[in-house]
């Protein structure tokens, strides 16, 4: 790799460690976070969690495109998860409804 890649490479993470840091830094120094970034922080984990899923169900391949299998997985996966907060049997019933699903279709 040339140098100036190199060079772009660790500016990058050192840029990306400065700000990440600097909120640690600020909650560290104040001892707390105002009431209104709490309320925002709080949409965070379902919009990254959504950010992470939603693709898996839904492509745009010159149109919209839904994998029925994989959909009908996720809300099974989703009903186990609401109602048993198991991480363990949140994966297995989903996967075995992927499996049962691509085997029977």
């Amino acid at each position: 790799m040339n140098t100036w890649l190199w060079g772009l490479i660790l500016v990058a993470g050192v840029l990306t460690f400065s700000i990440r840091y600097s909120f640690i830094y600020l909650v560290a120094k104040t001892g707390d976070l105002p009431p209104r970034a709490k309320r925002v922080l709080a949409y965070v984990p379902p919009a990254v969690f959504a950010a992470l899923v939603i693709p898996e169900f839904v492509s745009y391949d010159a149109g919209l495109h839904v994998a029925p299998d994989q959909l009908t997985a996720g809300v099974v996966a989703a009903v186990v998860a609401y109602r048993t907060e198991n991480l363990f049997a949140t994966i297995l019933s989903g996967m075995l409804a992927l499996w049962t699903l691509r085997f029977l279709l």
